[in-house]
């Protein structure tokens, strides 16, 4: 299937799912999850109109920059390696793995001008998974207040490989009950407007549950 042809029927299931839950589509950013697929795949998703590409290593992403360039807003999605920063600081548009005050220090040196962070939770709470505990957020995005390149836009997690509807959606109005609390905060380092959740097997309940930003790999580019 061409990228093209996902994207038509990923629409379809976006626009019911706004529908639903009384949203606008203008909410929904999709990020185009390119990291297991080749560049000339990368390269189809940019022309079929998506503007915003996901890789989760620092080799697949400037692998892939060098050909694409600033025809895509690049998203760094994996864990981040505070040696790795230097690198790739100067590509990517939003980083959604900030998890850490030691990679925060190492953004905050590096970069030249404030970097769009989400901060990634382990709401799960599944030891396969990075993130911090929702009971330490909040205080993590107060520390964050001394690096002026670090801006905290959001939160992202990643929910379990589940096909239980419930415990999907739990997991999703948790984050987003997170983010309402920082969000009402108004900390000025931290807007904080964001929800970066939802894959190709959960994004339709994730945009009912308040996700704008989905990370679409398998459904929308293939593997």
């Amino acid at each position: 299937m061409s990228v093209a042809d996902n994207l038509a029927k990923i629409e379809k299931q976006i626009e019911q799912a706004c529908k639903t839950s009384g949203r606008s589509r203008n909410d929904i950013t999709i990020i185009a999850v390119t990291k297991y697929v080749s560049t000339e795949r990368a390269q189809e998703a940019v022309q079929a109109g998506l503007t915003h590409l996901g890789e989760n290593r620092k080799e697949g992403l400037l692998e892939k920059y060098e050909t694409i360039g600033v025809e895509a807003d690049w998203h760094f999605i994996g864990t981040l390696q505070s040696r790795k920063v230097k690198d790739i600081v100067g590509q990517v548009s939003m980083i959604h793995s900030l998890d850490r005050k030691s990679l925060a220090k190492e953004i905050n040196k590096r970069a030249p001008s404030p970097v769009p962070c989400f901060v990634q939770v382990n709401i799960s709470e599944e030891e396969s998974k990075h993130g911090l505990d929702a009971s330490e957020v909040e205080g993590f995005i107060e520390m964050m207040s001394t690096y002026e390149n670090v801006k905290i836009v959001g939160l992202m997690t990643m929910a379990p490989h589940t096909e239980d509807e419930e415990k999907l959606r739990g997991v999703f109005r948790q984050l987003r009950a997170l983010r309402d609390r920082i969000r009402d905060k108004r900390y000025p380092h931290a807007p904080c407007e964001y929800l970066s959740m939802g894959m190709s097997n959960d994004y339709v309940l994730a945009i009912e549950e308040g996700a704008t930003h989905i990370r679409l790999g398998s459904s929308l580019v293939g593997e």
